[in-house]
């Protein structure tokens, strides 16, 4: 049986107008252009071969955001998601500006069938959201991550 995919991911919170706000990220590419609701994640990828999942997490981070995570960071419990994809989330406190954030790409056919290869963000955008609203932008499997850092980082 093959081994189901791994995948790592940081989930940066802060607060503001003393509201807990967590920064995901839109996935880029021409199939998620124009949808919103559960498609938003937290900045994750796969981990190569050996390596550290909270490495993985931060070199994710790091290559959808630009940015470079600080810790302390506090281990999540694993979600599984709708594909079969296990996510290893850790939450840290941080704050950036989202419009500033730079994210790597990736290359594919399109359109559909025409031999052009064209490149995409990982991430065409990120925004931090109050829970609330995180909750219905969210990947459906994700929003059990969000409810864990309520419990987690409740003030």
């Amino acid at each position: 049986m093959a081994q189901s995919k791994q995948s790592a991911g940081l989930l940066m919170v802060r607060w503001h107008n003393d509201q807990c706000q967590v920064l995901l990220g839109h996935p880029g590419g021409p199939y998620f252009q124009k949808k919103d609701a559960g498609v938003w994640s937290i900045p994750k990828g796969e981990p190569e071969e050996g390596e550290d999942y909270l490495h993985a997490a931060q070199r994710e981070f790091h290559e959808e955001t630009g940015l470079t995570a600080v810790g302390p960071f506090t281990e999540l419990t694993p979600i599984q998601q709708k594909g079969g994809k296990t996510v290893h989330a850790w939450a840290f406190k941080g704050d950036c500006d989202p419009a500033a954030l730079t994210s790597n790409t990736f290359a594919m056919e399109w359109p559909p069938k025409s031999g052009r290869q064209v490149e995409f963000p990982e991430i065409d955008r990120a925004e931090f959201f109050d829970l609330p609203v995180a909750r219905q932008k969210i990947n459906p499997a994700q929003v059990a991550l969000l409810d864990e850092l309520a419990e987690k980082f409740a003030r």
